[in-house]
């Protein structure tokens, strides 16, 4: 069962590995954590809530972070960001009132997306 958001960013930390990088580890857990749910969907369903909610929990996270005045990216990509978190956490407690099999591909493919950019990011620098 995927443990919370804020308990596997802080363990993550501990590894002293850039802030990207721990990004990047966390979203790919969320996406591969609905990858083995989608995958055994008849039997992984009761491990869907809280799946959705580590994923909830590390949105909820990540636009805070993007929202505060103290982040130093620029404005543009950090409204981006917000606005992709918003789309995802709303989709996020949609699966969590209607859970749909399918639905999770877009979960899938975002945490992953985004977890490769940050990933490349992480390692240009």
């Amino acid at each position: 069962m995927p443990q919370s958001a804020t308990q596997a960013y802080q363990q993550t930390a501990k590894k002293t590995v850039s802030p990207r990088e721990l990004e990047s580890t966390l979203l790919s857990r969320a996406a591969s954590n609905f990858v083995r749910i989608r995958d055994n969907w008849e039997n992984g369903e009761p491990e869907l809530g809280a799946a959705l909610e580590f994923n909830k929990r590390l949105w909820s996270v990540l636009v805070a972070s993007v929202t505060s005045d103290e982040n130093p990216l620029p404005r543009e990509i950090r409204q981006n960001v917000a606005n992709l978190g918003i789309f995802i956490l709303g989709q996020t407690v949609e699966l969590e009132l209607r859970p749909q099999r399918a639905k999770l591909d877009t979960l899938i493919n975002i945490n992953r997306e985004l977890a490769t950019g940050l990933r490349n990011a992480a390692n240009a620098a």
